[in-house]
């Protein structure tokens, strides 16, 4: 189980209705961490780039939440190319900055 960066809770803030925030949040922890196949580090840290992924791919729906996270168990490296997170390290990064502060 690896936890979330302040960054990544964050973002979940900005996406999500506040009465799901907190199962968002445990959904990435037990479902979009270190059980991703080939993934390393699994660290918060490390993880933020596909968990963010994620996020976006979910637009702020918990069943587009589930499915992506799904995607990402199987080849956590399609979401990343999905998201537009694929080339750029700083990619999620970016994205993330321009949503509107909540």
């Amino acid at each position: 189980m690896t936890e979330l960066t302040l960054y990544t809770k964050e973002v979940i803030v900005q996406l999500f209705d506040p009465s799901t925030t907190m199962m968002v949040e445990q959904l990435l922890v037990d479902e979009c961490g270190s059980n991703l196949p080939l993934y390393k580090p699994a660290t918060p840290e490390g993880l933020e780039r596909v968990r963010v992924a994620v996020l976006k791919l979910s637009k702020g729906n918990v069943d587009k939440l589930h499915e992506t996270i799904s995607l990402a168990k199987r080849d956590w490296r399609n979401v990343l190319v999905w998201a537009g997170f694929a080339n750029h390290l700083n990619a999620h990064n970016e994205w993330a900055g321009q949503l509107p502060l909540v």
